[in-house]
């Protein structure tokens, strides 16, 4: 949702035409001062965190294409709440994202697995 709601504020900011190199201040206040555009930068700082998480618990070959489900989800949300033209050629790239994003869940995280096998090794150093 914070791709959606930052694209959806940013055409409508943009929907005058391009800003000049020197009306980006009235630009930038006018993007701060946008609804869609504050709430799609919160959903997006919240992503991010989840996403750090995810990455100090699992590695990141198995974080990062785990995650391209987003990409999915971006496709089929930009089509139906943004009302975008998706080419058949964008939704083929989107199965083919999701076929590798399922080949990727379907291998365990390995960090999970080294991180409990060295805290065994470090108890077992410890006695």
């Amino acid at each position: 949702m914070g791709n959606v709601l930052l694209s959806r504020g940013m055409k409508l900011i943009a929907g005058e035409g391009q800003p000049l190199t020197r009306d980006w201040p009235a630009f930038f206040l006018q993007a701060v001062h946008t609804p869609s555009i504050l709430l799609g930068v919160g959903f997006l700082i919240i992503f991010f965190a989840l996403f750090a998480t995810a990455l100090s618990k699992a590695d990141l070959s198995f974080v990062l294409p785990a995650i391209s489900s987003e990409v999915v989800i971006n496709v089929a949300f930009a089509n139906y709440f943004l009302h975008e033209a998706v080419s058949s050629t964008r939704w083929m790239g989107a199965v083919l994202i999701s076929i590798g994003v399922i080949l990727v869940l379907r291998s365990a995280p390995r960090t999970f697995e080294i991180a409990s096998r060295s805290a065994g090794m470090l108890k077992e150093a410890g006695q």
